[in-house]
This record gives structure tokens, C-alpha cells and sequence, in this order.
């Protein structure tokens, strides 16, 4: 009985074997490349089998196989930058395409605040960058790859010092005191922009220029950056968002084989620009015309050049990746070295870098995300500040050194020798010794599950942990007492000082997103989410003096040979920051025409006062795709067309943490403690409300696209550190002025597509911003704007006063020098001070250009701003004609006659337009192909960067801002001795295996 069960069962079995064998017979292998119109293969384009989940993505050369895919399907080819494409498979097995890549294109992904949407949904103001648009050379940071890329946002380089700080502004400058740089967030983490490198202050020397706190990130691991621009974009981010969001998104892994990306660069720089001063026979001439007997020492020599070099740079990034549909990673690797072209300086980095995307169970309804970075950044700082006294700086003290002087004696030593006004800049070169060394790990762990088909909840949790440690010593032979520079270190004593600093940040963020369609016609989406923000930093200080001659040893390996009465210590712990935050998204769109956002965002921040911890930042935006009505639907002109309008209010809170408290300093003299900083229980959120009107376009094929936004940003309750009257030393008092500033201005974005055939290509883009920037409302001026060097100690040179762009230039209107006595003559006899000019652009400008020829590519990229002034600071009190016989002087100056008894004094003749048109940088490529199976893409590329710079401005450069703070506030347009930019030129090499 049961032998004759079993026979039925058995041919069941097989028959059920036999019908799966016939089907999966029936259904076949597809594999084949992925290129763009050009050739080039085009990694990540995603391939599925259409109404199914069968899907998979090219690989870094472009190639993609797909097993189980039926004779009669349809594959789905879709990806960032390209058109989405369907091909019949019609029982192929090799289905090789070449897809269009959606230059100026509506379906192109942009990432927003906590999630992604297409450029056509969009109804605020977003900019996107792309890898392939980024800016090349040697760049440290991503800030830089974006400069002159993205319209309404301006970047400046602070320092040509490598790894050095940039100041980044979107939409003007709004702020006082509070923070003006954008919120960046770093694959879906908000990243706080502090760096634990601790700072220095040396009497004489001044405090060293910033480090650039996003250095710690590879630039060849950035896929694309997405700058949130107006309040109906910003506003998810509430009172971080008021001056804009940066929103950086790494390179993920691709389906299949493992494959390795390699990158090598290596090149040269130099000085860019110079500041003219005298050379040894123009000096002797200026000698003999003044009628000096001294000064004249027959030597011959150039200072400036004496403290530069032509600096090597050498950079390796290596990549790989790979992984399946339900797993993908990404492993990166690479170390920059780049010399200074200052002597002695230079920054070295050192990342490693993995991130993991996971799907798992058959439902892929979970997700697990890992992303992780890890960099060491190591620093060789020279003695360059832009606070330092005039004889305290590297810069300086080569600019004004008597070019007649020689700088070494006969027997190779230092010519060290005491006139009371002079260094050798060989001193600071040999004799200063500062190192840093900063250590970023920060990454983030996200699950997410797939609660129902259209609603998923993620958990995000991110830290960026930061430790650095930085050792300076000046050797006790260095000359800084005899010029009455620092009594604190008398020659024959020496310094050394070693600092630690650390820093915490932690971010838990809950998201609950939800997608519907509601009839054919409707679409709806909903975003809810919870996060909680934590900040911790403190530090260390160690300080000895009086060092003995110690032979080679650096005195910050012997602190405790330095007398037990000049050892100091110090120590201190920021107020801890705290911020929790609710907030929500509703996204409406009917038939892709009509399309409605409102965003709103709770946040209360342990900064400010117990009576107004929590603010609230609403957002409404709109916008209108006509080209999906039917009056334009076949439109042979143009393709796409949509109107934005959106309006929201977003908060800044970027401002020292313990502000609203009452805060008090020790002294190590008499043990005593004082108040320093009185609370404010009342102390609000500085808030912007913004209104943005924008138009986006395509026409002629896609062969022209481009945008246009008006902005309206008024900045209210602005965050002021004022000075309080109270028995003993002056307090700070922070508190909320009731003035106002406004940023009107207007963007216009165009992206043009000159010449499209399979062979060549030539694609132009052209950015431009026109800004205007007003103070209003301020119950009385505020004056800022330090100036520093000989004869400037507590100058101040520019106003925040109503009616006028904040830091207007504010002094004495310099009408010309008399003939007749040589002095400087002024208006009102220079009693009276004026505005005379803004630091602020009107106008900020960029251009890209690349053409291409089959593999052979050249690409430009030019930045520039207009229509504001540069304080001179460095020709102001540097190189004064009074100098002559002791040390140099501008040539400027020298051409008028100017009599060396006229004084050191602030005015309008050290302004100067800084107008300016860079090369930013230029690539000429070629792609060879590939070299057998295994060695594909193989290029090489010459990159000059910083090549040349239009300007009549007569400093190193142009694009300058030296920050000091005065009263609070920092200068802007303020240009003192800072490290020169340099010019260079790099040779490069990649492939992928």
C-alpha cells in the first residue's frame, strides 16, 4: 500500500521539478555595459526587471549581470545624472546601452533634509553638486571642491596655509556675533563645526589662524553635496539652519565583484602673488633721496624668498567596493602630504574610511547602515598670525626686511642683532617650532524597518569624536625681549607649550516616513522625527620658560627643566550643549503640477535663558510645474518649467554655550575669582524669516537650463555680547539687540549644453549673485573692525550703523599728501570719520567651462566678487615710508614723495577695491580605456589650480579674510599679513581594477 502511494507522489514530485526546470529555463542571464553618449562608462545605474524585484547596478566600469530574467521582460535603467531609459530584453542576453545623462534635467536626485527627492519636486531652494563638477587640485576639505559652483554662496580661503579654515557664506552676511557658516551634515549626521586643535596666544606672536574643521574628510569620497539655500528648505533644521545646510553624501558600494579605484596625484607650488617692496638698488636709491646716511648695508638680498619654497604635494586615495542586492560596501583609504610654500609648514592626513547599506530578510523590510571615518591630520605651523604685532610675525618681518642687510653673517649663522625694531625672519623660521595633531573618528549606525509597505521608521545614531594635541616652542635665542616685543620671554630663556584638547558630539535621530498615493492623481508623504543633539569639549595647557641650552631637543620634551616659577597650567570644560528637537514634514503633489511643502521644527537649546529655551520655526513653500499643463505639454521650446514660492522663519543658536549664565574666571595670581559674564534669563533666539521666489527651467532640448531666485532674509533678535558696568573688572553680558539686518539679492543660475554630438561635447555654466546687505533699526552704532601692527593698538576701522552694510569701513577720508610738508591731508582735517566703503561683495560670481573631444577632456572652472572694498592693513603699518633706513617699504608708498615723519594712521588710502577674477582651476584628462580584463578607466590629468588672478588689488591676494573679533564681532575684508596662497600645478593618475 504504501509502495503504491509513494508512485503517485513521486510523479507529482517530478512533475512539479520538471514545470520549475522548464520556467527557469525559459528565463535568462542578462549582462552587458552601461555608457553615456560619449562612451564613458557610467557606475551605479541601477537595472531592474520591471514589476518585479529582481534588480542589480553597474560596477565601477560600467558592466551589470542579471540572472532570472524573463524572455518578454523590460529593464529599467535609472541613477543620479541620467535619464531613466527601458529596454525590451526580446530574448537578448547582451544588452549593451548608451544612456543619456540628464544634463539639466528635472528627474535628477537631490538630497534634502532627512530624506531625498527629485529636482522636479522640489519647492525651495536647492543646489546640487556632483562629483564629476567638483572643483579639482589640491583640495582639504569639501567646502573648497563647491567654491564658485553653486549661486548665492560665497567661499573664502582665510589662509593660504595648508589645511587652514575658509569662511562660508550663503545668501550674505546676517549676523553679529552669532555664527556665520552653514550647518554641514555628513551622510544624514549634523555635524557640529568645531575642531579640538587647541589655539595659541603668545604676547607678541598673536593667536594662529583656525584650522579648517572639516579637513578630516577625503575629497575622493564625496559623491555629491546639496546646499539648502532658503527657509522652506533650511527650516527642517530649525535653529541650525539660518544660514544655510551643506548636506554631503559620501560614495556608496555597487553591486558585484569587488573593484578597486585608484587615484595618484603628486605636483608642485609657489607664491602666487607678491607684495612689492624694494629691492637692495631701489633701496639704496630711496636712501640717497631722503638724504640717509644709514641704512645702507651693500648687500644684496631677498627676505621673501628667503622664508619660501617650492613645496611638493603627493596625495594616494584608494577604493573598494562591491557587494550584492541585499549588501553593498564601500573600503577607502588615503594619505595627503602637502608642503607649505612657507618654510617649515605643511599638513599631512591620513583617512580610512567603510560604509555598509544591508537589506535583510526576504521582504527587505529591514535595513542596517553603517558609515565610519576615521583621520589623522598632522600640522606644521608657522609663527603667522593676523593679530600679531608688527615685528611678531614670519610675514612681516620678511616684508620689511632692509634688503641691504644680509641675512646671515660670514660664518652661516642667523644675523641676530638688536636695533629695537627688527627680526630676522630666519629667527622665526629656524628658532619657532609648532606641531598639531588632530584624530576625528565620526561615524553612524541606522537600522530601519519597513513598519507597513508605506511607512518606515529609521534610528540614526552619530558621533564625531575628536582628540588633538599640539606642542609649541620658541628656542631661547630667538629675539623677541630686545625689540620690546615680549617681556614674558626675555632672550636667553625660551617657551614651550603643550595643549590637549577633546571633543564629543552625539546625535540620536527617530524618523517615521510615510508615502501614499491617493487615487491616480494624488501623492502624499509625511516626515516625523525626534532628535537629540549633545556637545562636550574641554582641554588642557601646559607652560614652561626659561629653558637651558638643551642641545637638539624641542623644549616641549623637557617642560620640567623650565624654573618651577614659571610653570603654568591651565585647564577648562565648555558648559555642556544640549538641543532636542521635534519636528515634521507634510509634502502634497497633484499629477506632478501642483506641489505644497510645510515644515516645522521645535528646538530648545540649554544655550540661552530658562525663559526662552524652546523656539519654534515654521516653513510653507509651493510650486507650480506648468510644463506638465496641457497648454505647454508639447512644447517644442520647452521641456520643463516650474514657479517656487516658499517662506519660513529658522533659528541660530550658533553662539558660545553658557551664554545665558552667569560664568566666572580664576586667577592663578591671588586664587581669587571674578565674574566675568553676567546671566540673562530673557536671552531669545536670534531668528531669520526669509522669502524666496524662484523659477526653474529647461528649453531647447535640454540644451539650455537655469534657474532664478529672488530672496528677502531679515535677521531679528540678533545675539550681541555687550560690555556690563558692575563693581571690578568689566563683564560680558550677551543679550538680543532689537536691530535688524536684511540680504536682498538675486541669483541666477545658467547651464548651457554648446555643442552635443557623440564626439565632442562643450558644456557652459554661469552663476551670479547680486546682494545687497542693510542694517536697520540699531538704537546706536557699534564699532569693530581692530586693526593691528605699529601704530594701530586699539584702532578700530569699521561701524555697524544703520542704513549701511554691516562692517562698513569707518575713519578718516584720506584726500592726498601736500606737496609741499609731505604729511597726509584729510577731510575735515581728519577730525571727522566717514563711511567709505563696504567689505561686503555686491556681486559674486562663477564660471565653469569643459569641453571634450572622445577621450580627451579640458575643463575651467573661475570664481571672482565685486563691488566691495580691502582695508590694507599690512601696507598701513607693515611698510610705511617711515621704515626707510631701518627696515623696507611698499613700493606703493614710495612713488608719492611721502615724508618719513608722517604718522601711522588709519584712513582711507589703505582701502582698496578688491574686485577680483580667479582661475580657480583648470584639468586637461584623458581616459586611455581599459588594458585587458582586469585594468579599466585609465587616466591621467594636469591640474593647475589658482593659476592666475585678475585684481588691482596689491596684497597677496584678493580673496582674503584675516578674522579678528573686536567688541564681538568679527572683521571682514580686513587683510593683515596672512599666509600667502600659492599657485600649483599637479600630475595625476587613475584606474580602477
Amino acid at each position: 500500500m504504501l509502495a503504491t502511494m509513494r508512485k503517485p507522489a513521486m510523479l507529482l514530485l517530478l512533475a512539479v521539478f520538471g514545470f520549475t526546470a522548464i520556467t527557469i529555463a525559459q528565463n535568462l542571464t542578462v549582462s552587458g555595459t552601461v555608457t553615456d553618449k560619449k562612451g564613458e562608462p557610467l557606475p551605479g545605474v541601477t537595472i531592474t526587471v520591471r514589476n518585479s524585484t529582481i534588480a542589480t547596478s553597474t560596477n565601477s566600469s560600467g558592466v551589470y549581470t542579471l540572472s532570472n530574467v524573463p524572455k518578454d521582460a523590460v529593464l529599467v535603467f535609472t541613477g543620479v545624472g541620467i535619464v531613466s531609459t527601458q529596454i525590451n530584453v526580446n530574448g537578448n542576453t547582451a544588452i549593451n546601452t548608451d544612456l543619456e545623462t540628464s544634463f539639466g534635467s528635472m528627474n535628477e536626485v537631490v538630497v534634502i533634509g532627512y530624506g531625498t527627492a527629485k529636482k522636479s519636486d522640489l519647492t525651495g531652494a536647492v543646489a546640487s553638486v556632483k562629483a564629476k563638477d567638483f572643483n579639482q587640485g589640491v583640495q582639504i576639505s569639501p567646502d573648497q571642491l563647491i567654491q564658485g559652483k553653486v549661486a548665492g554662496v560665497q567661499v573664502t580661503t582665510n589662509s593660504g596655509q595648508p589645511g587652514g579654515a575658509t569662511t562660508i557664506r550663503i545668501r550674505g552676511n546676517s549676523s553679529l556675533s552669532a555664527g556665520t557658516q552653514p550647518l554641514f551634515v555628513i551622510d544624514g549626521v549634523i555635524f557640529d563645526a568645531s575642531s579640538p586643535r587647541p589655539g595659541l596666544d603668545v604676547t607678541g606672536l598673536g593667536g594662529s589662524t583656525a584650522s579648517n574643521p572639516l579637513s578630516f574628510i577625503n575629497p575622493n569620497d564625496i559623491a555629491s553635496m546639496d546646499v539648502l539655500k532658503d527657509a522652506s528648505a533650511t527650516a527642517i533644521y530649525g535653529s541650525r539652519g539660518a544660514n544655510g545646510v551643506v548636506i554631503v553624501t559620501t560614495k556608496r558600494g555597487t553591486a558585484g565583484v569587488p573593484k578597486a579605484e585608484l587615484n595618484l596625484t603628486g605636483g608642485t607650488s609657489s607664491i602666487l602673488r607678491k607684495i612689492e617692496v624694494l629691492n637692495a638698488t631701489q633701496y639704496k636709491q630711496s636712501l640717497q633721496e631722503y638724504n640717509l646716511t644709514s641704512g645702507n648695508f651693500n648687500a644684496d638680498v631677498d627676505a621673501l624668498d628667503a622664508i619660501l619654497r617650492r613645496a611638493t604635494t603627493s596625495n594616494a586615495s584608494l577604493a573598494v567596493s562591491g557587494g550584492n542586492e541585499s549588501s553593498k560596501y564601500r573600503i577607502s583609504a588615503s594619505y595627503l602630504d602637502q608642503e607649505g610654500i612657507v618654510g617649515g609648514t605643511g599638513f599631512k592626513k591620513l583617512t580610512a574610511g567603510f560604509n555598509s547599506q544591508s537589506r535583510l530578510l526576504k521582504s527587505k523590510a529591514v535595513g542596517f547602515d553603517i558609515n565610519l571615518l576615521v583621520s589623522q591630520q598632522n600640522e606644521d605651523l608657522g609663527a603667522i598670525s593676523t593679530n600679531a604685532g608688527f615685528t611678531g610675525n614670519l610675514i612681516s618681518t620678511a616684508l620689511q626686511w632692509n634688503p641691504t642687510r644680509p641675512l646671515r653673517k660670514t660664518d652661516g649663522s642667523i644675523n641676530n642683532y638688536f636695533d629695537g625694531s627688527t627680526i630676522n625672519p630666519l629667527e622665526f623660521l629656524e628658532g619657532y617650532n609648532d606641531r598639531a595633531r588632530t584624530t576625528n573618528i565620526i561615524g553612524s549606525i541606522s537600522p530601519s524597518v519597513k513598519i507597513l509597505k508605506n511607512l518606515e521608521y529609521r534610528l540614526t545614531y552619530g558621533f564625531n569624536a575628536g582628540t588633538a594635541e599640539r606642542r609649541t616652542s620658541i628656542k631661547n635665542w630667538v629675539n623677541l625681549e630686545n625689540n620690546g616685543i615680549n617681556n614674558d620671554f626675555p632672550n636667553g630663556r625660551g617657551t614651550a607649550t603643550v595643549g590637549n584638547g577633546s571633543l564629543l558630539t552625539q546625535t540620536v535621530t527617530n524618523t517615521l516616513n510615510y508615502n501614499t498615493k491617493i487615487g491616480s492623481d494624488f501623492n502624499l508623504s509625511g516626515l516625523l522625527g525626534f532628535e537629540y543633539f549633545r556637545k562636550d569639549n574641554r582641554g588642557t595647557s601646559l607652560t614652561g620658560r626659561d629653558f637651558a641650552t638643551v642641545g637638539d631637543l624641542d623644549y616641549t620634551d623637557v617642560l620640567g627643566s623650565s624654573t618651577n616659577n614659571n610653570k603654568r597650567f591651565s585647564s577648562f570644560y565648555n558648559p555642556l550643549e544640549e538641543i532636542q528637537s521635534a519636528f515634521g514634514r507634510l509634502n502634497f503633489d497633484y499629477k506632478g503640477k501642483y506641489l505644497v511643502t510645510a515644515t516645522v521644527r521645535r528646538d530648545g537649546s540649554s544655550k540661552f535663558g530658562e525663559n526662552n529655551k524652546y523656539g519654534i520655526f515654521p516653513s510653507f513653500s509651493a510650486a507650480w510645474n506648468l510644463s506638465r499643463e496641457d497648454f505647454l505639454a508639447n512644447s517644442n521650446v520647452i521641456n520643463d518649467l516650474k514657479i517656487r514660492v516658499g517662506w519660513g522663519i529658522t533659528g541660530n543658536q550658533e553662539f558660545p554655550a553658557g551664554a545665558a549664565l552667569a560664568r566666572y574666571t580664576f586667577n592663578e595670581n591671588n586664587g581669587g575669582i571674578s565674574l566675568t559674564q553676567l546671566p540673562n534669563v530673557d536671552l531669545r533666539w536670534q531668528r531669520d524669516a526669509q522669502t524666496n521666489i524662484g523659477l526653474d527651467f529647461t528649453i531647447f532640448n535640454r540644451r539650455l537650463s537655469g534657474s532664478v531666485d529672488w530672496f528677502n532674509k531679515t535677521t531679528s533678535d540678533l545675539l550681541f555680547p555687550g560690555v556690563a558696568a558692575q563693581p571690578g573688572p568689566p563683564a560680558v553680558s550677551w543679550r538680543n539687540l532689537d536691530a535688524i539686518v536684511k540680504n536682498t539679492g538675486v541669483e541666477l543660475t545658467l547651464n548651457a549644453a554648446i555643442v552635443a554630438t557623440k564626439n565632442l561635447t562643450w558644456e557652459m555654466g554661469v552663476n551670479v549673485t547680486f546682494i545687497k546687505n542693510t542694517v536697520e533699526d540699531l538704537a546706536a552704532p557699534v564699532l569693530t573692525g581692530g586693526l593691528f601692527g605699529q601704530g594701530m593698538s586699539g584702532t578700530l576701522a569699521q561701524i555697524i550703523t544703520n542704513g549701511q552694510p554691516l562692517n562698513t569701513f569707518y575713519t578718516r577720508e584720506f584726500k592726498g599728501i601736500d606737496l609741499q610738508s609731505g604729511q597726509s591731508t584729510y577731510t575735515d582735517a581728519g577730525n571727522i570719520f566717514y563711511n567709505v566703503g563696504s567689505p561686503n561683495p555686491t556681486t559674486i560670481l562663477g564660471i565653469s567651462s569643459s569641453v571634450a573631444y572622445k577621450k580627451l577632456a579640458l575643463s575651467v572652472n573661475l570664481n571672482g566678487a565685486l563691488g566691495h572694498m580691502i582695508y590694507n592693513n599690512t601696507l598701513n603699518s607693515v611698510l610705511p615710508v617711515g621704515n626707510l633706513g631701518t627696515r623696507n617699504i611698499s613700493t606703493t608708498l614710495f612713488k608719492n614723495g611721502e615724508s618719513l615723519t608722517n604718522p601711522i594712521t588709519a584712513s582711507s588710502r589703505y582701502l582698496e577695491k578688491g574686485d577680483y577674477l580667479k582661475l580657480a582651476n583648470t584639468t586637461l584628462s584623458y581616459n586611455f580605456g581599459s588594458i585587458g580584463k582586469n585594468i579599466n578607466n585609465i587616466g591621467i590629468s594636469l591640474t593647475g589650480q589658482n593659476l592666475f588672478v585678475i585684481t588691482n588689488y596689491t596684497g597677496f591676494d584678493p580673496e582674503v579674510n584675516t578674522v579678528n573679533a573686536s567688541n564681538g564681532i568679527a572683521s571682514v575684508g580686513i587683510d593683515y599679513i596672512g599666509y600667502p596662497s600659492a599657485r600649483t600645478i599637479l600630475f595625476g593618475v587613475n584606474f580602477t581594477f
